[in-house]
C-alpha cells in the first residue's frame, strides 16, 4: 500500500516493483535476515542521471550563461538542501523503509536521507523506464528550485537572505517574536511571527526557535516576492 501511494505522488508506475522497493530502502532497514538491498547503488546512479538532466536543461535554456555560471547553478539545484526541499514537498520521508532507531532519531526528516532517497528514486525510474521518464520526474519535482536558481532566488538560509534584502533600506526594522510554545519541555514547538516595521509579514513553527525563525523568514520572503512559494 505504501509503494502504491508513492507511485501516485511521483506520477510514475514501476513495471518492476522490486526496483521501487529497493529505491525506498535505507541502509538502517537492512539486517542479516533481510533479503532487501539498500538504495545506495541506485543513489549513485541517480546522482549521475540528475546531473545530466539538469546540465542539459541549463544548456538548452540558459543561452546567455557561461560555463562557470551554469556550473554554479547546477551545484545549487542538485545540492542536498535543494533535493531535501523537493523531497519534503511530496513527503518522501513517509515512504522510506528504515530501521526503528533511525526513525526514532528523526530519520524521516533528515536532509541527507531525503536527498539520497530522492536520487535513488531517479536511479530507479531510469532503470525501470529509461532516461525520458527520469527526466520528466526530475524536471517536475525540481521545477521551482530550477526556476529560483536561474533567477538567483534559490536560498536555504532564509534569515540571512531576508536580512540582506531589508538592509537595502536602512530604516527597515525586523523582529522575530515568540507567540507561543506548545508541548512538553523535551518536545516543544515554538510559534514565531516575523514583523517588518511593526507589520506581520510571516510566521513559522519549529522544534527550536532557530528552526521556527527560518520558517518565518521563508514566509516573509514569499510575502516580499523574493522567493517563489513551493
Amino acid at each position: 500500500m505504501k509503494d502504491e501511494k508513492i507511485e501516485i505522488v511521483i506520477d510514475y508506475h514501476f513495471k518492476d516493483q522490486s526496483i521501487l522497493k529497493n529505491a525506498l530502502t535505507h541502509s538502517s532497514f537492512i539486517n542479516d535476515k533481510s533479503k532487501l538491498k539498500n538504495n545506495e547503488r541506485l543513489e549513485f546512479l541517480g546522482d549521475a542521471v540528475l546531473e545530466l538532466v539538469v546540465s542539459h536543461y541549463l544548456y538548452e535554456n540558459c543561452n546567455n550563461r557561461a560555463e562557470g555560471e551554469m556550473t554554479k547553478l547546477r551545484a545549487k539545484i542538485v545540492c542536498t538542501d535543494s533535493l531535501a526541499m523537493a523531497a519534503s514537498d511530496f513527503q518522501l520521508g513517509n515512504y522510506i523503509y528504515m530501521g526503528k532507531g533511525e526513525e526514532n532519531t528523526g530519520g524521516r526528516t533528515r536532509k541527507s536521507i531525503l536527498a539520497n532517497t530522492f536520487e535513488a528514486i531517479i536511479g530507479g525510474i531510469f532503470i525501470d523506464g529509461g532516461l525520458e521518464e527520469a527526466r520528466k520526474f526530475i524536471l517536475c519535482k525540481l521545477k521551482n528550485n530550477i526556476d529560483d536558481s536561474v533567477k538567483g532566488k534559490l536560498v536555504f538560509d532564509y534569515k540571512t537572505k531576508l536580512q540582506e534584502h531589508i538592509q537595502q533600506n536602512a530604516a527597515n526594522d525586523i523582529d522575530y517574536v515568540v507567540i507561543s510554545e506548545e508541548g512538553p519541555e523535551h518536545d516543544k514547538i515554538f510559534n514565531i511571527e516575523l514583523f517588518l516595521n511593526g507589520k506581520v509579514i510571516g510566521s513559522g513553527a519549529g522544534s527550536s526557535k532557530k528552526e521556527a525563525e527560518q520558517h518565518a523568514a521563508y514566509n516573509g520572503l514569499i510575502f516580499l516576492g523574493e522567493v517563489n512559494e513551493k
